[in-house]
């Protein structure tokens, strides 16, 4: 869900999205601005926060003539920092995976016959989730999903359906493959058949 920043930013045309925080600064790409023209972290990858945090700093700090030290690990310093960055708030790429893996786990639980309540509830649910998702530029594009195509939620292989239907309908526009939409109960409830989940 919240992967599909750049392309949903793209299609909707949503331009104060990307562009510039003032006319002199273009932002990196990727970057997504929320609706004050701040920059929006959870709509952003880290990389391209990072770069723009960087591109900030570098036109705050006073520039110097004096030659900066090489640092020859620069590879093993920045993959350290990257691997211990899991305390950091999260980015598009966490976020998304994150929710995903929520609202399938709920999916795979919710009850084969559900009564109108239960029906109900993960109707209201996924809704509210849509309306108060951290990526707004997501959000809205999920709102929009829910529009076109209304939450299905009579039983657990029917709410399990749409759900996968909508995160493929955000990895079409992310350009990464189609689930097959058959095995979602193997993927997110029962395990793989091969076993190497038990």
């Amino acid at each position: 869900m919240a992967e599909e920043y750049q392309e949903t930013t793209q299609a909707s045309g949503h331009a104060a999205a990307v562009g510039t925080t003032d006319a002199s600064r273009p932002l990196p790409p990727g970057m997504v601005l929320g609706p004050d023209g701040k920059p929006c972290r959870a709509c952003t990858s880290k990389s391209a926060f990072s770069a723009w945090a960087s591109q900030a700093k570098s036109m705050k700090a006073p520039s110097s003539t004096a030659p900066k030290p090489i640092n020859n690990n620069t590879t093993t310093t920045t993959t350290t920092a990257m691997a211990e960055a899991t305390d950091c708030p999260a980015d598009v790429e966490v976020l998304g995976r994150s929710t995903w893996t929520l609202l399938h786990s709920i999916a795979a639980t919710y009850p084969t016959t559900p009564s109108p309540s239960q029906q109900s509830d993960v109707v209201g649910f996924v809704k509210l989730f849509s309306r108060l998702y951290p990526c707004w530029v997501c959000a809205e594009d999920f709102q929009a999903y829910i529009r076109r195509d209304p939450v299905r939620a009579g039983s657990r292989g029917e709410f399990g359906k749409w759900l996968c239907d909508a995160h493929n309908d955000v990895n079409k526009k992310l350009g990464k493959p189609v689930f097959d939409c058959s095995r979602w109960e193997e993927r997110w409830r029962t395990g793989w058949k091969d076993g190497r989940c038990d």
